[in-house]
Parts: C-alpha cells; sequence; structure tokens
C-alpha cells in the first residue's frame, strides 16, 4: 500500500501547480522525460492535445500515467495566438486553483501540444473528472518551436466553469509566458491566498488547502473582488 502524503506534501503539491512546466519540447516515456530525438517524433493518427497546465508536466504526467504501461507520449512546444491560460472557477479535489483556457485575441501562449495514444488520452481524461470537457479549439494560430507544419486540428480540456474572475477579469497563471497579454496575471500561491482571503479569511494558507482537500474541492468559485 503506497504511504500517505503527509500534509506539507499536500500543500506542497497545491501551491507548486502547474509543476514547472519545461521550458521545451520533450517526449514522457513513464516517469522517464526524453528530449526529442533530431529525426522529430511520428504523431501520425494521434489527436494533438492542447497541454496547457499540469498535462504539460513530466512530474504530473508521470503521476497520471503511472498505471499505464510505459508507452512514448509526444508533447511538443507551440505558441498559441488568440487563447490565454487562466485560472478556472473551481478548486481541485488536491487543493488548488487550477488552469482553463480563454479566447484572448492577440495573446500568444506558450504552452504545449500532448499527443497520447488512446489509452493515454482516455486515461488523462479521467484525471479531468467532471469539471472539463474535451473540446475543439477554434479561432487560434499555432506555431511548433521544434518547426514543421502544426496540426490541424487541436483539442482542449475546457473547464466547464470558465474563468475565475477578478475585479471583473479573469487571471493569467504567471507560470505560462504569453506576449501581449490581456489578462493581469498570479501566481498560484497568491491566487489561493486571494481565494482563502475571499472565503474563509479564518485560515491560514496551509489550513484552507487542506480543507479543500478533505472536502474534495470546492466548484464553482464565486468571482473576486
Amino acid at each position: 500500500m503506497a504511504a500517505r502524503p503527509d500534509t506539507d506534501e499536500l500543500v506542497r503539491r497545491a501551491l507548486a501547480y502547474p509543476y514547472g512546466p519545461p521550458t521545451g519540447s520533450f517526449v514522457q516515456v513513464g516517469d522517464r522525460t526524453l528530449p526529442v530525438p533530431p529525426e522529430g517524433v511520428d504523431v501520425e493518427g494521434r489527436r494533438a492535445l492542447l497541454a496547457y497546465g499540469a498535462n504539460a508536466s513530466p512530474a504530473a504526467l508521470s503521476r497520471k500515467l503511472a498505471d499505464l504501461p510505459p508507452a512514448p507520449l509526444p508533447v511538443l512546444r507551440i505558441a498559441l495566438g488568440g487563447w490565454d491560460v487562466v485560472y478556472s472557477a473551481h478548486i481541485t479535489r488536491y487543493g488548488t486553483v487550477p488552469a482553463a483556457v480563454v479566447p484572448s485575441p492577440g495573446t500568444v501562449a506558450s504552452v504545449h501540444l500532448a499527443f497520447p495514444d488512446d489509452e493515454q488520452l482516455a486515461t488523462l481524461a479521467a484525471t479531468e473528472g467532471e469539471n472539463y470537457r474535451l473540446e475543439r479549439l477554434v479561432d487560434y494560430s499555432a506555431a511548433l518551436e521544434v518547426g514543421g507544419e502544426p496540426p490541424p486540428e487541436i483539442d482542449a480540456f475546457v473547464s466547464i466553469f470558465g474563468p475565475l474572475p477578478l475585479d471583473g477579469a479573469p487571471v493569467a497563471l504567471a507560470a505560462i509566458p504569453a506576449r501581449d497579454r490581456a489578462f493581469p496575471e498570479l501566481s498560484t500561491p497568491a491566487m489561493i491566498d486571494r481565494v482563502r482571503a475571499a472565503l474563509r479569511p479564518d485560515l491560514t494558507v496551509p489550513e484552507f488547502v487542506l480543507e479543500q482537500i478533505a472536502r474534495g474541492g470546492m466548484c464553482p468559485l464565486p468571482a473576486l473582488g
């Protein structure tokens, strides 16, 4: 039986989201993170899945796919035009405020495309629970970091709760670089603290995170002033 994470580890996990997405492309094979080979990767027959939060993190992918036989999962860095990565209006069962994608004309976000096989895609979808739905992205531009033509279609897990407004506007994840960003940005610890201050000002941040974990998260979150 796996050891139960201690409370400090649970709080660190919540505050560390989105778990350090790499600045480049990679191939995840089980718990190994490999560089893209010089000849590129074969993604024929695979759906292109926008990876903009934990799904772009090798550490998170290693956790999510741990029960599958190790198989290559190409994750390629792209410049995505017309969209940005913001905080979703809910708290996850592990106590963080996760990401959502929203249209943002003129913005170019540095995100990733994952190319899962069918089994990997089903497993990733299961980790999103009922908080996201898989949709086809529209009205975007995309350029692959490694060269070549971007796929003709991109799917994305879209938050069913939409963005979390702060003073009337979505808030971008400071950990996700973007050019010409239209929204204010905050780090995850700062956003969790803003939510805590609005909902449970009597608690410290660690106490608030652990309370959310105990209750299985919260959705939807109210707009923050």
